[in-house]
């Protein structure tokens, strides 16, 4: 496994190889010594602060170096001294760099708050670092889950295998079929915003939350799926967040390893909601930008986080945080009442104008973006870039929502249907609808290996 995982990551540059080595053999040892000083808490806190200033540090050089130095040279800038920017450096990104430095720490966590005891089995714990199916777009793996699997035996499971391979279908298709081909529509409408009017702006945007849930949870459902053949079952990352009835849902849907690890390891550890209401406002605030600046070092993440930490407080002063954590749409009917149907659209819609903060290249383009949107606001028919008809990305869109509602309860089984011939004509469908839609022009990368 470790040499699979190895050879993977190590494919598109081996260099980094020795980051992760680093790392595992940082965190490994970091969690012998905490687990050895247990009940000497300071020099358990030592190790597990040189846990953090290495990692975290390591992170910050490769992610934040330059934004930090740009932004250090634009705040003089603004009060009239020049600095030349000789300090910026020349540094590739790390493919994954954030999710499986998040990983070790919380492995060195865990132990500190005596939650996990550290495995004398360093194979095992290389083996849990760079498993290859989540190393580089996650879920991020709390050690407890994915360590211990490793750590036991496995043994094939004709029924485990059967619902990875329907999840990496399912992963395939939402990828190819929906991200992919959504891609160049939306790279021409964000590209040119200053030539389109509102109605093709606010289509780009819309279609951009269509492209990234396909992205990211396409690639989850195929690790998901990967690693299934391997006897081990990964966490859910997502729960279907475009049915969520208020933003604190949708949070609870959407990327939930790096929400709950945030929530495990940062939130709690700052006092929670267990403090004073002013307190646990700012505890949000500063989850919500720590989280936006996890996603990039630029700016404009910092205001996707801003906003929303703006629109999860008033949930949070209400206490309408919880209320739907336990319960999807339509928990015991059909179809959602005219209520929850209001709550998803005013869901989505929040979450969709956030996004135009997430893909614009700056903060300028994006308020220029807003801006085109409310000075032109008129209708104009989209000209697909490629000349394809738009109305078929309409209906696929269209059955592709639809059909997540009536899975909406079981995101680990998309084919759940009681007759073998519904099943086989949908299998036949996805495969089709994956031929038609491909198309080699496209760029496949995915959009969360810059994170």
């Amino acid at each position: 496994m470790i040499v699979a995982s190895y050879v993977f990551y190590g494919w598109w540059d081996w260099r980094f190889l020795f980051l992760i080595a680093f790392s595992t053999f940082l965190d490994f040892y970091v969690g012998q010594k905490i687990y050895k000083y247990l009940n000497d808490k300071k020099k358990a806190k030592y190790w597990l602060w040189l846990s953090v200033a290495c990692n975290v540090g390591l992170l910050g050089f490769f992610k934040y170096y330059n934004f930090f130095v740009d932004s250090f040279i634009d705040m003089f800038s603004a009060f009239g001294y020049e600095i030349k920017s000789t300090w910026t450096l020349r540094i590739i990104l790390p493919v994954g760099i954030s999710f499986y430095t998040f990983q070790t720490m919380s492995y060195s966590f865990d132990i500190y708050y005596k939650k996990l005891k550290p495995t004398d089995n360093f194979i095992s714990f290389a083996a849990f670092v760079a498993f290859f199916p989540q190393l580089v777009a996650g879920p991020i793996e709390r050690a407890s889950n994915l360590l211990n699997q490793i750590n036991n035996k496995r043994v094939f499971k004709y029924e485990q295998a059967v619902s990875g391979l329907k999840l990496i279908l399912w992963g395939f298709f939402k990828k190819l079929v929906i991200a992919d081909s959504l891609a160049p529509i939306v790279d021409d409408i964000f590209a040119n915003y200053s030539n389109y009017p509102a109605s093709t702006l606010i289509l780009g945007v819309c279609l951009f939350s269509f492209q990234v849930y396909g992205d990211f949870s396409g690639y989850t459902d195929i690790a998901i799926g990967t690693a299934k053949l391997f006897g081990i079952e990964l966490m859910s990352n997502f729960k279907f967040p475009n049915f969520s009835r208020n933003i604190a849902e949708y949070w609870q849907r959407w990327h939930i390893s790096l929400s709950t690890w945030f929530r495990h390891y940062l939130y709690i550890p700052m006092g929670g909601s267990r403090v004073s209401k002013l307190k646990s406002v700012r505890n949000i605030v500063v989850i919500f930008l720590v989280s936006g600046l996890w996603h990039g070092a630029n700016w404009t993440f910092v205001i996707w986080g801003a906003i929303h930490a703006l629109l999860y407080i008033p949930v949070f002063l209400m206490g309408r945080n919880r209320l739907y954590a336990d319960n999807v749409i339509a928990q015991n009917t059909w179809l959602p009442n005219p209520k929850e149907i209001i709550q998803v659209i005013i869901t989505f819609l929040l979450v969709t104008f956030s996004r135009i903060f997430f893909r614009s290249p700056s903060i300028s383009d994006a308020f220029d973006y807003i801006n085109q949107i409310i000075n032109n606001f008129t209708y104009e028919s989209y000209v697909h870039p490629m000349g394809y008809r738009m109305l078929d990305f309409y209906i696929l869109i269209a059955m592709f929502t639809v059909y997540e509602y009536l899975i909406r309860k079981d995101e680990r089984n998309p084919f759940k249907f009681k007759y073998p011939l519904v099943r086989l004509l949908i299998y036949a469908l996805v495969i089709l609808s994956m031929l038609l839609f491909y198309d080699d022009g496209v760029n496949r990368s995915f959009i969360y290996f810059q994170f």
